[in-house]
């Protein structure tokens, strides 16, 4: 067995322990009091079930709000919200981005065109200001869903899907989050999906990365990784490092 392998297998071997930890990470900062409670916004993806699910163990139910966000989404990940409402007991609302984001593209495109990076990332920006409405009505917390992967390359938006209160995965990689969802009883069609931020339509993590997970986390584990995806991994990781810091002051 390989080091990679090795670790995924530890992982296992403790992986009862570490839902333990997340799941009183995540009651030591939502107390259901002072902070009520939780909002996630839910993708249809793996990384937000498995964050939905620690969120529903911890607090119960009545105290987590999963928000499904379609903005000319592909009905897949429509299906695969609702599976993961049935299957957690996720109290799972939808608001509808789409006319929203027709409208701000609309007038942003007045001043310049906008390619489909930047329309995805304003998307996202879309989804994190109707989870910050929802939070401050109720008093709670946005509970982000951001993996250690996705961290350390910078791919997530920044104002968007990287901004949150509190985050219990964001020490997890793609792979373990995979081994966590199995524990969890996340539905098999978002364990197997094609991990995707639906910013654009046929859109995938590792096609925009330019690199797969397990090259990824076999270098974030182990150090060892394809010459080609580590110089890419390194280049993405320095160029992305503003993400990841408080914003300069002075």
């Amino acid at each position: 067995m390989d080091k990679f392998q090795e670790h995924l297998s530890h992982y296992q071997e403790k992986i009862r322990e570490d839902i333990d930890k997340r799941v009183a990470f995540i009651r030591a900062h939502i107390d259901g009091k002072s902070v009520g409670g939780a909002v996630v916004g839910i993708s249809g993806g793996i990384d937000s079930a498995v964050t939905a699910a620690l969120c529903v163990r911890a607090l119960g139910r009545e105290n987590v709000i999963g928000v499904w966000m379609p903005a000319y989404s592909q009905a897949i990940h429509a299906e695969d919200a609702a599976k993961l409402a049935d299957a957690i007991g996720l109290n799972l609302v939808t608001v509808d981005l789409g006319k929203a984001y027709d409208a701000i593209t609309a007038e942003l495109e007045k001043v310049l065109p906008l390619g489909d990076k930047t329309k995805g990332n304003t998307k996202a920006r879309l989804r994190m200001t109707t989870l910050y409405a929802i939070a401050n009505q109720k008093g709670y917390l946005v509970v982000d869903t951001c993996n250690r992967s996705e961290i350390y390359v910078g791919y997530m938006t920044k104002g968007g899907d990287g901004l949150a209160d509190i985050n219990p995965v964001a020490s997890l990689t793609k792979h373990e989050i995979r081994l966590l969802a199995r524990e969890l009883g996340i539905p098999e069609s978002i364990q197997t999906k094609a991990p995707s931020a639906d910013l654009w339509a046929g859109q995938t993590d590792e096609q925009e990365m330019g690199f797969t997970y397990e090259e990824l986390d076999r270098y974030l584990i182990t150090g060892e990784t394809t010459p080609q995806a580590k110089e890419r991994i390194e280049y993405l990781h320095r160029i992305s490092e503003h993400k990841r810091r408080p914003m300069p002051e002075i």
